[in-house]
């Protein structure tokens, strides 16, 4: 055979999928085979006590999503960590949000960026936003055994398009259900108190500056009511990561800029609390 009929017919036969080329022959591998075929699990319904990724949020903004984390994971009621960083760019034009298991939910984020990257490089262009949040509810749903063990990863998932030149973003839940969000959305353990503020805060058409710091507010009030969730944190000078993706692709945005969005915060608060 000549040689640029073999290279076409071994790409012809490589999966775009990464991981589905990974669970055919080392499934031991995968975020949900990390057990070990011989791995003693809890029994179905207990707790297990491994560090735990909070609070995740993510809005819409003017040409735009948004997407912040804090910064603390938890072991039952202790505080595993107040470094841990939960938020990362999938791929150019999106975005991952980690929350439940953190170990497994780590794993899960890398398969995933190298399933975006194998599909890109398989196919020579970038998968849609649709089709990468569906790769991603087949990767949860294949964790489903270890949910059911008390390991359950729940991500927020958050891009643009660039064909609808809009931001989307996508909740899941332990089975695999993918749900496209409108506006804005918050998983973990303090997303109930992060929504409630991300209802009264977010507007339509928010620009970006003022995106970060509904963002970073919505996580300070989780902090104020799930001792879960970590706040801004002066003392350390620990702030939530945030990211933001438009048609420039994803940016981190920078410590300085949300320390001067959390430092407003704080004192517009104080104030308040002073004049009430």
């Amino acid at each position: 055979m000549h040689a640029d009929d073999a290279a076409a017919a071994v790409s012809h036969a490589a999966s775009t999928s990464f991981a589905e080329h990974v669970s055919r022959h080392h499934p031991e591998l995968l975020p949900a085979g990390r057990s070990g075929a011989h791995a003693v699990l809890p029994a179905q319904g207990s707790t297990v006590l491994t560090p735990h990724a909070t609070t995740i949020v993510a809005l819409t903004y003017a040409g735009g999503v948004l997407m912040a984390g804090d910064r603390r994971a938890t072991m039952g009621n202790i505080i595993a960590s107040r470094h841990i960083e939960k938020v990362f760019p999938a791929d150019e034009f999106s975005l991952l949000g980690i929350a439940g298991s953190a170990g497994i939910a780590l794993d899960l984020m890398r398969l995933f960026q190298v399933e975006l990257e194998h599909y890109e490089k398989i196919e020579g262009t970038l998968m849609s936003l649709d089709g990468k949040a569906n790769r991603l509810a087949a990767m949860v749903r294949q964790n489903l055994p270890l949910a059911l063990q008390g390991l359950a990863v729940v991500p927020l998932f958050a891009g643009y398009d660039t064909s609808q030149r809009l931001g989307r973003l996508f909740s899941y839940d332990v089975t695999g259900g993918r749900y496209e969000e409108q506006e804005h959305h918050s998983v973990g353990s303090g997303a109930a108190f992060a929504r409630g503020a991300l209802k009264k805060l977010w507007k339509p058409g928010l620009e970006e500056a003022l995106a970060i710091r509904v963002g970073v507010e919505a996580l300070y009030d989780a902090a104020d009511d799930d001792s879960a969730t970590g706040g801004p944190d002066v003392s350390r000078q620990l702030w939530p990561v945030v990211y933001t993706v438009d048609d420039d692709g994803s940016r981190r945005v920078p410590e300085a800029q949300l320390a001067a969005a959390a430092g407003s915060i704080i004192t517009a608060r104080s104030v308040a609390g002073r004049e009430a």
